[in-house]
Order: C-alpha cells, then structure tokens, then sequence
C-alpha cells in the first residue's frame, strides 16, 4: 500500500535547483524523491524534539523555573552577557572539562 502524497510547490534559488537536479540524476530517483529523503534525515538528526507536547513541557517547565526564581520582587529580571555565559557554559561542560 503507498502512502498518500500531498503535493507541494515550494521556490529554491537557482543554486539549490542544480543542486537538486544534480542528486536526482546521480541518484536515479526524482527531484521530490531526493527532498522527500532530505527532510526524513533532517527529522532523524539528534536535537530534532520529535514529540511537540514533551517539547512544550519542557519550555513550560524551564518558564515556571524562571518565573520562580526572578518573580515577586515587581523588577525586571537584570542580567548582564557574562552571567548568560557562564549559566550556559555550565549546563554544557562538565568540570573535568575546563581548560
């Protein structure tokens, strides 16, 4: 049984359309066939949140953590580059990984 397919027009710039017309003569299959299996990579490659409720969970979660921690006092929440760094550089390096 074949899936059911939508049709789509989309524009690329004139680069891009070599390009697709390039890989779909290398490769033996149409131009829609080569984007078909360039967005199925793309939503295959890790970072790629699959499941758009855990991804809203996730946001919803980090939100209430901030209104937690900066909410109550009627001010802005102040916040200078460094600071953003170093809170950013924490979640993605582990201690025995410093310099």
């Amino acid at each position: 049984m074949t899936e059911h397919m939508i049709r789509k027009q989309i524009y690329i710039p004139s680069r891009q359309d070599s390009l697709l017309k390039k890989l779909a003569r290398q490769r033996g299959v149409s131009e829609a066939e080569v984007i078909r299996q360039a967005l199925d990579r793309e939503v295959q490659m890790p970072g790629i949140e699959q499941n758009s409720e855990l991804a809203f969970a996730k946001m919803e979660k980090f939100m209430e953590e901030r209104k937690a921690k900066y909410a109550g006092t009627g001010e802005p929440y102040k916040w200078n580059r460094d600071e953003i760094y170093e809170e950013r550089e924490s979640r993605w390096v582990k201690p025995n990984q410093e310099n």
